[in-house]
């Protein structure tokens, strides 16, 4: 189940997919915007992203889960938590039929954003 087209916006891609799938994805949105309120939402590579000083997280819909991708050193930092969930190097599948861990999920993006922030003050 992955988008048909790209969207222009993060509202035409969740209004893409069936309502219950729809719930999952709007969850998810919400959880990462209070986490990262002064963060940019875009669609980059067809799915949803957001951005602060450079790319926090992606989300998207899958056939049987909904990835979510805080690239290699969100999944390296919360390896422990993640232990119940099937990762990749960048990416985490939670199953649709299943609840989101969203408080996990916010605590990702606000370690995210804080690397992004020091890698800014660093200046690379």
């Amino acid at each position: 189940m992955r988008a048909t087209r790209t969207p222009d916006n993060v509202d035409e891609y969740i209004a893409q997919f069936p309502d219950h799938i729809q719930i999952k994805l709007r969850e998810i949105r919400t959880t990462i915007k209070k986490a990262a309120p002064d963060a940019e939402e875009k669609i980059s590579y067809q799915m949803p992203a957001f951005t602060l000083k450079g790319i926090l997280v992606y989300f998207a819909a899958q056939t049987n889960h909904i990835g979510f991708y805080p690239t290699s050193s969100g999944i390296k930092a919360f390896q422990k938590e993640l232990a119940g969930y099937k990762t990749g190097k960048g990416s985490i599948q939670f199953l649709s039929d299943k609840p989101l861990p969203l408080s996990l999920i916010s605590k990702i993006v606000k370690f995210r954003i804080k690397e992004n922030l020091e890698k800014a003050k660093a200046g690379r």
